[in-house]
């Protein structure tokens, strides 16, 4: 698994970057110990039966038999043979999940998961999300972006808007003199930007096109070569005045919003929850997660073969590595989570696998210093979540690394169970602040493994 972000506390020093970045996607594969790894964009987490079919169907002939699930709502094959990059370039063309070679790795879009399903969401931002997709795909000056660049569409119930988004749009009620059919208006921001900008709804994907190109423009004026939107220096910092004149040039109508409402750093009640969510149409919709965000091909099969014989032909995955699927009959979504807890997904909140994540570890990666994800399993079965349960208040996410770069690791507030070569230490992690150094050099790696088709 590929770094997270590394967390720079306020105040630190932006990095200057001599190269692009090294994230992975479809069509650049990232060499790993177990094999190659290519990671499927999928913006807001959209998938058509058809499209899951085809990852499966990766993940059987050229990767490991598992499908890994990302912080931003996307799919991860590994163990791919060298080699393999033109084959899975036509399975994934044929699926509709190569709409651009030149933008594949750019299309970094969340979108809430639940948005539309419930009684929460006063605009449609799923509709956002493919019309900023289009907009994307279809912008030269767009390839610059990063692989890091993360758009963030929140439907106002706060559930994604504080994942650290470069440029978010939050929606909101209509407000008083609005028709129900204006389309609202949304809030943009940029990076951590106290203020905001108000534009109207249709015109929020244009606009979130429109930020990042003003980005791209400070990027290189500063020479800085930044990746994201809080690597800028302090002197082409991007604010919301900022952007508000380029969204002028372009035609797009903003107000400025002095102080808008700060983002949650942890996920809101109305998140994906695994459970049962009832719709206002008399459908429901299941939400389940994948244990430490790994799905063997059985369980994604079932959770394909569900959307497709009781769903609506649809699957929505979510950046907490789980799985939405809408529009089954309401009489039938009890059992069918029933079958889905039996073939060992999360389906209760009070599991103990609930908001439990960890890196890649050993084998499959050469840098951490030891199998984390048999010993995360094995602290769940011994009824802890840590090694050191004192360390850890309750309520907090719990992410286990095998080394410094905590591949994965949450937003907001989390507990930090770092693997260091004799054991493992346990800290708590705040938002803005860096986790506890860790100076012990790893071990020697195991050997890559083999790929056996």
């Amino acid at each position: 698994m590929p770094p997270s972000p590394s967390i720079r506390p306020q105040g630190a020093e932006p990095p200057i970057r001599d190269r692009g970045d090294a994230c992975p996607g479809a069509l650049r594969l990232h060499s790993a110990a177990d094999g190659q790894l290519a990671r499927v964009r999928l913006p807001a987490g959209d998938l058509t039966v058809r499209q899951a079919q085809a990852l499966a169907d990766a993940a059987d002939r050229l990767g490991d038999g598992h499908l890994s699930l990302t912080s931003r709502g996307n799919a991860e094959l590994r163990g791919l043979p060298d080699g393999c990059g033109a084959e899975l370039a036509a399975l994934l063309r044929d699926a509709g999940l190569l709409p651009s070679a030149h933008h594949e790795r750019i299309r970094n879009i969340l979108a809430s998961p639940l948005a539309g399903l419930d009684r929460n969401s006063p605009a449609d931002v799923r509709r956002w999300a493919r019309e900023l997709d289009e907009l994307l795909c279809a912008s030269e000056r767009a390839t610059a972006l990063s692989g890091r660049f993360l758009f963030v569409l929140d439907d106002g119930r706060g559930d994604v808007a504080g994942l650290g988004g470069d440029v978010s749009l939050v929606a909101e009620a209509n407000r008083a003199g609005e028709s129900a059919g204006s389309g609202g208006t949304a809030l943009l921001r940029v990076g951590d930007d106290p203020a905001a900008l108000r534009i109207a709804g249709p015109d929020a994907p244009r606009a979130a096109l429109a930020a990042a190109e003003a980005f791209l423009t400070a990027a290189e004026a500063s020479g800085s070569g930044a990746w994201r939107v809080r690597e800028l220096p302090a002197e082409q910092r991007l604010t919301a005045r900022r952007v508000a004149a380029h969204l002028h040039e372009t035609g797009i109508t903003s107000t400025y919003v002095t102080q808008a409402p700060a983002p949650a750093s942890s996920p809101s009640p109305h998140s994906a929850a695994p459970g049962i969510i009832e719709g206002p149409d008399g459908t429901a919709a299941l939400c389940v997660l994948a244990p430490l965000g790994r799905l063997t091909l059985a369980q994604w099969r079932l959770l394909t073969a569900v959307a497709a014989d009781d769903g609506c032909g649809a699957l929505r995955l979510t950046p907490w590595r789980g799985i939405v699927l809408p529009g089954l009959p309401a009489g039938t979504a009890a059992s069918r989570l029933s079958a889905l807890a039996a073939a060992g997904l999360i389906t209760d909140p009070d599991s103990p696998w609930h908001r439990l994540g960890a890196c890649t570890g050993r084998p499959g990666c050469a840098k951490s210093r030891t199998d984390v994800r048999t010993d995360a399993a094995a602290a769940v079965a011994a009824g802890t979540r840590v090694p050191d349960t004192t360390a850890v208040p309750d309520g907090l996410p719990v992410h286990w690394s095998g080394c410094e770069r905590r591949c994965g690791h949450p937003h907001g507030a989390w507990v930090d169970v770092r693997a260091t070569g004799e054991g493992y230490r346990v800290a708590v992690v705040r938002p803005d602040t860096a986790p506890p150094a860790d100076d012990a050099p790893a071990p020697p790696a195991p050997p890559a493994r083999s790929h056996t088709p």
